[in-house]
């Protein structure tokens, strides 16, 4: 009898956890999460040219390996999206040693060039014409949050969007996690 009151203390000691973690995964929801962008169901951008400012072919798989910040926002650039492309190269500059992982789009959702001042500004970004592209559609999936800066990950994913206004120290914060713990990039 001793025999089998051990034999069974054993066996609820090994499926106990199991049955925990089953119980905890599907009855289970946290309150909040850690990272301050949206997460969103990882869809791979459009496969199309677009063309920067300066003339040259552009596409995104030009940029597969790194963290891509993306704004899509018109070329006469009021000052909310002056604000958005400072908060942008404040966060990719940010990450010290591991800024080099990071680039910026900024895709033009109109015929409107920016200003020579503006660009200037913004070096090292890269401008892209895309007003009416595909890609555009895909980014700007909800009218809503046509003026958020999108997060596309190493292997080419739309993955995140932070809000229309968003909180620089927020965003400083997910990206040194991301550089912390991703291997990608």
């Amino acid at each position: 009898m001793n025999g089998k009151k051990t034999l069974v203390v054993i066996g609820l000691v090994c499926t106990l956890p199991l049955i925990a973690s089953y119980a905890l995964y599907y009855l289970w929801r946290p309150d909040s999460t850690v990272n301050y962008g949206q997460l969103l169901s990882p869809q791979p951008l459009p496969k199309e040219a677009l063309t920067s400012i300066a003339g040259k072919s552009f596409d995104f798989d030009s940029l597969k390996g790194r963290w891509t910040l993306v704004l899509a926002d018109s070329g006469a650039c009021d000052a909310r999206c002056e604000q958005s492309l400072y908060f942008i190269r404040q966060v990719r500059k940010a990450q010290g040693e591991h800024q080099d992982r990071i680039e910026r789009v900024w895709l033009l959702n109109d015929a409107t060039l920016p200003q020579a001042k503006l660009v200037e500004a913004v070096e090292g970004m890269h401008i892209v014409r895309a007003e009416g592209s595909a890609t555009l559609a895909a980014l700007i999936r909800e009218p809503a949050h046509a003026r958020a800066i999108y997060l596309i990950d190493p292997l080419g994913q739309l993955m995140m969007r932070y809000p229309d206004e968003p909180d620089p120290k927020k965003m400083i914060k997910d990206f040194q996690r991301l550089m912390k713990y991703s291997r990608l990039g």
